[in-house]
Parts: C-alpha cells; sequence; structure tokens
C-alpha cells in the first residue's frame, strides 16, 4: 500500500469517527429540576412526611435523619463494594451508594409539597490512604417519578387508616 493511499484512508477513518463525537448534555436549569424533583400531594404534612419516611426504609435506605418540624429528611443505601478490573490492578477498591434528601412542606392548608434528591456516591480508596469521592446527582425523571408513585401509594394508604 502506497502512501498516497494510506494517506486517503486515515484522513476516511478520521471523519468517518469525528462525526461519532457527541456533545455532553447542558446541566438542567433549576425550574427543570423542580419539575421532575418536586410534586404536590393533597395530605397534611404529617401524612406526607411519614409516607416519605416509609417508602425510602421500603426501598432499602438507612435514614440518618427526620425532623417533622423542618420537614427534611436525609438517607442513604448500603454501600456496596465491586471493584472492577482496572482498580484490582491499581490497587484501589470503591464503595458506591445512594443518598437521598427530601423536603416536606406545608404549601397551603391540606397540601404538601415533597421535594425529593437523589444522588450516587462512589468513594475510591488507594492502598496508600487516599480517598476520592465523585459524587453524580440522578437526573433522570422516571427515577424521581417511580418514587413518587411510591410516595403517593403510602399517602393512600395512610390517608384511609386515619
Amino acid at each position: 500500500m502506497n502512501t498516497k493511499t494510506r494517506a486517503v484512508l486515515a484522513a476516511g477513518f478520521l471523519f468517518a469517527f469525528a462525526g461519532c463525537a457527541t456533545k455532553p448534555e447542558a446541566a438542567p436549569t433549576s425550574l427543570q429540576l423542580q419539575s421532575f424533583q418536586a410534586k404536590e400531594f393533597e395530605t397534611s404534612k404529617i401524612i406526607a412526611f411519614g409516607s416519605v419516611l416509609t417508602v425510602f426504609q421500603d426501598l432499602g435506605y438507612i435514614v440518618a435523619s427526620a425532623d417533622r418540624e423542618t420537614g427534611f429528611i436525609t438517607a442513604a443505601s448500603p454501600a456496596g463494594n465491586k471493584p472492577n478490573f482496572w482498580e484490582v490492578l491499581a490497587g484501589t477498591s470503591s464503595s458506591v451508594q445512594t443518598r437521598a434528601t427530601a423536603f416536606v412542606e406545608e404549601i397551603r392548608p391540606g397540601f404538601t409539597s415533597i421535594r425529593l434528591n437523589f444522588v450516587d456516591a462512589r468513594r475510591l480508596s488507594s492502598m496508600h490512604g487516599q480517598i476520592f469521592d465523585d459524587d453524580k446527582a440522578i437526573l433522570e425523571p422516571k427515577v424521581y417519578a417511580a418514587a413518587f408513585d411510591k410516595i403517593g401509594e403510602a399517602i393512600f394508604i395512610r390517608s384511609g387508616v386515619r
């Protein structure tokens, strides 16, 4: 194969793969975040707060703090540790967990707003004692919709009990 043919093939590969590059997604605006992270329910703050706690526990989260007066709840999933091939070669290990917060507030009598936030937290530890944290907000609307569906069911059950 002569140099001219090689140059044409190389240029062809460059053009072919240059089109494969994707533009990184822009971070959602605060209004876009609120559109899927918050939902209003026709219920009291007491019922909504208890429902969020119940759902977090049903999903396997460990509740770290819950204050009904402020309406703030923090929770985290159990940490999982699955080192991949490259971590083993590098002498590092990592753990992954999902952290969750909820803010429950009465917006008017008989109506409560719930705002959820989920974050995937990854901690990488080296054999030399260095620790690196890599937290990534979960920005998938389906995740929040599924959580709100479960919270809605819990509110329905709690409202029928009273």
